[in-house]
């Protein structure tokens, strides 16, 4: 089934999901009650049609998650706080809580907000590697050896944040609505209705997650890096930072063509992002699961995106069997084809052994028959198969057959003998001396 077009992420007892520029994030309250916050975002590649295009899409993809990720994680954050509020129930209590209106309306924090997570994340996987491979220059002069170690201490920094977070308690749970989310995309790309017995035995890792996006721009910065030029710690820092954008821009095409292939090359290569989800996702419980799904069905027509798809689904099959069944019809006429070609040609095997069998005994008829006529003729005179045999001889080599057409017969014929002039004059001296002797008797 093709992808549904739906990204997502885990908030504070709640998840995100978003829907081209529509979002909701549904949170989980204390006393089960799942609240439902609807809003639009447009992403900057909306107002710049530069981004848009490949690569230049994806340098600021992580830029429109940060923004939407803050906004929501300030929702479900100001939810939880005043439902901890609600339940002090403190009489008198003039404190004001903070409200989701409160944590999105005021832009400059928002920005803030959004500035401080980028720097964080540039200089946690970014810079921090390459200060702490400086402490080994003294004494590793290799520059490929000391890229390798960089290379190395990029991903440790990615898999000890990973495990670290995990160990607290509120960032746990919110790896669990993460596999929420996951679960509940996968069922609903996976062709199945939306609900928490069919959300439950569906797989946690997901293609387009944005932890397998953020490890793939390490992944790629390994290898740019091994193969660039080494310089001085500031050129060295200055270079990760300029291309990064690149790098993410090549990661979000790969995010992007994973998501929607099938092919097993793709899906290989996919394994190491996969393993990294294994840290930032666990099994949900089913009051999560629901949560996930209640904001999936905020922002999309989950049951239209079924009936569509099955539709297509079944006209794709239908095609297929009728395909497959005119190739049966033609692979038995090609089959019926062969066999009656093989049979055919058996029999003209047979038919023409019998011709050859006619043949054989008529040459052999008609051998005889000129010796009978050789013994029956005297010596001078002329022996040959006259027309009148040769047509005899052709009319019945044709009874032998169609296939005897094949093979074109021409009957064996014999030359006339032919006299010569020598002969000629010795009967004509002969003649004479017997007419000599015949009237010298009749002189006596």
């Amino acid at each position: 089934m093709k992808p549904s077009g739906i990204g997502g992420m885990a908030v504070m007892e709640g998840v995100m999901m978003k829907n081209k520029e529509k979002y909701a994030i549904a949170v989980r309250k204390s006393n089960k009650e799942i609240v439902v916050e609807k809003g639009t975002h447009n992403d900057f590649s909306d107002k710049v049609k530069l981004f848009k295009l490949p690569i230049f899409r994806g340098m600021l993809a992580f830029v429109d998650s940060v923004v939407i990720g803050v906004k929501a994680i300030n929702y479900s954050t100001s939810i939880i706080e005043e439902d901890e509020t609600k339940q002090v129930g403190q009489k008198g209590n003039t404190k004001k809580t903070t409200t989701a209106s409160d944590n999105t309306s005021n832009p400059l924090l928002m920005v803030l907000a959004v500035v401080v997570s980028i720097i964080a994340s540039v200089a946690l996987f970014m810079v921090l590697p390459v200060l702490l491979t400086q402490l080994f220059s003294r004494f590793i002069m290799n520059t490929v050896v000391l890229a390798v170690l960089e290379a190395f201490v990029r991903v440790s920094v990615f898999v000890v944040y990973g495990i670290l977070a995990s160990r607290m308690p509120e960032i746990k749970r919110a790896f669990m609505y993460h596999g929420a989310e996951h679960k509940v995309l996968n069922c609903l790309e996976n062709g199945f209705e939306l609900t928490v017995e069919n959300v439950k035995w569906q797989s946690k890792l997901h293609k387009r997650c944005k932890t397998s996006f953020i490890f793939l721009v390490l992944l790629l910065s390994i290898i740019i890096f091994l193969v660039l030029p080494a310089g001085n710690l500031a050129w060295r820092i200055i270079s990760r930072i300029i291309l990064l954008p690149i790098i993410a821009g090549f990661s979000y095409e790969f995010i992007l063509i994973a998501g929607k292939s099938e092919n097993k090359a793709i899906d290989i290569l996919s394994k190491p992002v996969f393993w990294m989800q294994g840290l930032t996702t666990r099994e949900p419980e089913d009051s999560m699961i629901e949560v996930a799904i209640a904001s999936v069905s905020a922002v999309f027509d989950w049951k239209l995106f079924l009936d569509v798809a099955t539709t297509k689904e079944s006209k794709k099959n239908k095609k297929a069997k009728s395909n497959a069944k005119l190739r049966n019809q033609k692979q038995k006429v090609i089959d019926k084809v062969e066999n009656e070609d093989i049979l055919e040609e058996e029999l003209m095997d047979e038919e023409f052994l019998v011709d050859m069998t006619n043949i054989k005994s008529l040459d052999e008829a008609t051998i005889m028959a000129e010796v009978e006529l050789t013994e029956d003729t005297d010596a001078g005179q002329d022996v040959a198969i006259t027309e009148e045999s040769s047509a005899k001889i052709r009319g019945k080599s044709a009874l032998s057959g169609e296939n005897s057409r094949r093979r074109i017969y021409n009957p064996v014929t014999f030359k006339p003998v032919r006299t010569s002039n020598d002969d000629e004059e010795d009967d004509e001296i002969l003649k004479a001396l017997d007419k000599f002797f015949d009237e010298d008797s009749r002189e006596k």
